[in-house]
């Protein structure tokens, strides 16, 4: 499996470099800290993915917040998704309170709709979500995100977060895997 993960690293697409994912992450901070500032939020930390994402947002944000996890996966350490299988709920009470969903990547949706459906079932006031990628596709998606980093094309990409097969979170920059000649 090491040997699978460095070639995939070593051959790998440079789509954003740190500092750009840095620089997105300062505007998206900035305009967070403009809609949240007074709304004594709860920032749900999408996990895994969003840990990057939301470490980094957090030393950004300049008003009171607090802190707490979710975890609804679809991909489990492979790389196309399935069923939603929850695998952490918060356990903060979410009643009442202004929600800022953080994840690493808007793909189809699928799962921060769920999230969204979540947060409203536990009687939230209001929800946001913060992603660092959204991943255009050909087609509608169930929710969009308030506040977005960057855009990429719809490729499997890793690094600041997102995963390959478990694998390449840490990577410093945004990468896109090889994508195999079909030709």
């Amino acid at each position: 499996m090491i040997d699978e993960i460095k070639q995939v690293e070593a051959t790998a697409d440079l789509l954003y470099s740190e500092a750009e994912v840095e620089t997105a992450i300062e505007k998206m901070a900035e305009n967070i800290n403009l809609l949240l500032a007074d709304r004594n939020p709860i920032i749900l930390c999408v996990m895994n993915g969003g840990i990057v994402v939301a470490g980094k947002l957090m030393t950004r944000l300049n008003f009171p917040l607090t802190i707490d996890g979710i975890n609804a996966s679809r991909y489990r350490n492979k790389t196309s998704g399935g069923e939603i299988k929850w695998i952490l709920k918060p356990a903060s009470s979410l009643k009442d309170r202004t929600i800022l969903i953080v994840d690493d990547i808007l793909d189809e949706g699928i799962t921060l709709a769920a999230l969204y459906d979540y947060c409203r079932e536990q009687g939230a006031d209001s929800i946001y979500s913060a992603v660092l990628i959204d991943k255009k596709l050909n087609r509608k998606k169930p929710v969009i995100a308030d506040f977005i980093g960057l855009e990429t094309e719809d490729r499997y990409l890793f690094g600041y977060g997102m995963d390959y097969k478990g694998y390449l979170r840490n990577a410093a920059g945004i990468y896109a895997c090889k994508e195999e000649d079909n030709s």
